[in-house]
């Protein structure tokens, strides 16, 4: 029997809509790495939603954080953090990522 167990409603769902005809299943999975290790007690979830056409968008609930066409690529990953961050919680000091 497999348990699974849904996020919690409180916390926020980031998605991030890879390109798999770009193979970019690796990308998406790193920056979903990097969010869950950063926004451990934040998040309730990171998924990954395979799409097509050169498509690259990670959502904060309905917020568009990155689309890679309005943006211009991809976020570095400090970037990423930062506008999850301002997103989550403003408050919250990312450490060296907050440093010039």
């Amino acid at each position: 029997m497999i348990e699974v167990d849904c996020p919690s409603p409180a916390k926020p769902r980031v998605s991030i809509t890879y390109c798999t005809q770009c193979q970019w299943l690796l990308r998406a999975g790193w920056m979903a790495q990097e969010l869950l290790s950063t926004f451990r007690d934040e998040l309730g979830e990171v998924a990954l939603i395979p799409g097509t056409g050169g498509i690259f968008v990670i959502q904060c609930g309905a917020d568009t954080i990155w689309d890679r066409t309005r943006d211009g690529g991809f976020p570095d990953v400090k970037t990423l953090k930062q506008r999850v961050r301002d997103r989550l919680a403003p408050e919250r000091d990312l450490g060296h990522i907050d440093r010039p």
